[in-house]
This record gives structure tokens, C-alpha cells and sequence, in this order.
């Protein structure tokens, strides 16, 4: 089960930038978790987790770029800020082209630090809704025996039922209480939105 609460992972090695951090979400009411290095955040991941993580781009060890590529192997959807130095922006914008949702640049206003933290925190609650909506869709379509899903895959092909029957070589009837138990099971009156939900998980199963 995913974690209700929304925490702000901070992962930072300077260790009085990560007490500042940390001191500066609470006063703000924001669960907060800090590590002192990438490697001890990638041991405690778990897909589970949701909200942020404030990451520093340049640490000894697994910097953040490379800790960002085990996140992204891991499939984690976990929204990262990049906190960078002057002259880490070239790499703070390639970490973007790798799914980071955002930068700032050290020093930074807090401000702009925490309005950056509730974006990031709108996306989190937005792409688990999302994720949430597709794994009951999945659940359904899982629901459906084999022939009730070769039947939903002719309708979403846009195939009639009497095309159907033919091709399948069973009655026309059959196809109709077969198509009504499809409808049925996915919880939809419309093959239009039959479309749609197929198409919107087409990624996570063909992923699997």
C-alpha cells in the first residue's frame, strides 16, 4: 500500500544545509526525511513512497545524477528538485531531460525553494491519481475470462459483432452477452470509453 503521507526527502551532505532544510520544511508543516548521501537513500527507496525528494546534484560518492539513473531503473515516479552550484546548470538541465521536475541554484531564496517543493508535490498527488486510475483498469481488464478478452480486443478494433461471430465461428447472440459482460466488468456503457481506458494502460501492460 502506497504511503498516505506526503514527505519531502532531502538528500544533502553538507550537513548544516541539511539541518537548515530540514528545519525550514517543518516550520513550513511539510514532512521531511533527510540522508547524508545518495547511497543511504537508495537503501531505504521503496516504490511506496510518495512526495519529493530536494536533491544535491554534487556529492562524494553516488552523486544525484547518477542516485536520478537507479531512481529512474527503479521506475520510481517520485518528482526530483535539483539544488545545484553556479556552475552545475549545464548538468541540472541534462537531469531535467532525464525527468527532473526542477532546479534551483544555490544560494536561493526560500521562497522559491518551497513554492518549487509544492508544485513538485501537486505533480506526486496528480501522477498517483493517474497510476492509481490505471491499476484499476488493469484490475478489471484482469477480471475478464479469455474469451470475454478476445472479444474486447475485436470491439476495441472496431470489429462488429457480426464480424466477430464469423471470425470467432460462435453465434452473433453469443458475441452480444459476451460484449455485455466486457461493458459489464470494465464498468462502462460506451465502447468509446472502452477506448479510451484500453489505450491509457496500452504502456504498463505492454511493460510487463
Amino acid at each position: 500500500m502506497t504511503d498516505t503521507q506526503q514527505t519531502v526527502y532531502v538528500v544533502e551532505d553538507d550537513e548544516a544545509v541539511r539541518d537548515s532544510l530540514e528545519l525550514l520544511l517543518k516550520s513550513d508543516g511539510k514532512p521531511v526525511r533527510p540522508y547524508e548521501s545518495a547511497t543511504a537513500f537508495l537503501k531505504d527507496y521503496s516504490d511506496k513512497m510518495t512526495g519529493c525528494i530536494v536533491l544535491d546534484i554534487r556529492m562524494p560518492g553516488m552523486d544525484g545524477m547518477e542516485l536520478q539513473k537507479k531512481l529512474n531503473e527503479k521506475h520510481s515516479i517520485l518528482p526530483i528538485i535539483f539544488v545545484t552550484g553556479h556552475g552545475d546548470v549545464p548538468m541540472a538541465v541534462d537531469a531535467m531531460k532525464e525527468g527532473a521536475v526542477d532546479f534551483i541554484q544555490k544560494p536561493y531564496r526560500e521562497e522559491a525553494l518551497l513554492e518549487k517543493i509544492e508544485a513538485a508535490l501537486k505533480q506526486d498527488l496528480e501522477q498517483r491519481k493517474s497510476l492509481d486510475e490505471k491499476q484499476e483498469i488493469i484490475r478489471r481488464i484482469k477480471s475478464l475470462t479469455p474469451r470475454e478478452h478476445e472479444i474486447m480486443d475485436r470491439m476495441i478494433a472496431g470489429q462488429a459483432n457480426k464480424v466477430i461471430a464469423i471470425e470467432l465461428e460462435i453465434s452473433q447472440r453469443t458475441v452480444e452477452i459476451h460484449r455485455s459482460r466486457v461493458m459489464h466488468k470494465m464498468g462502462t456503457h460506451s465502447l468509446a470509453h472502452l477506448v479510451r481506458m484500453a489505450l491509457s494502460v496500452k504502456d504498463l501492460i505492454d511493460a510487463r
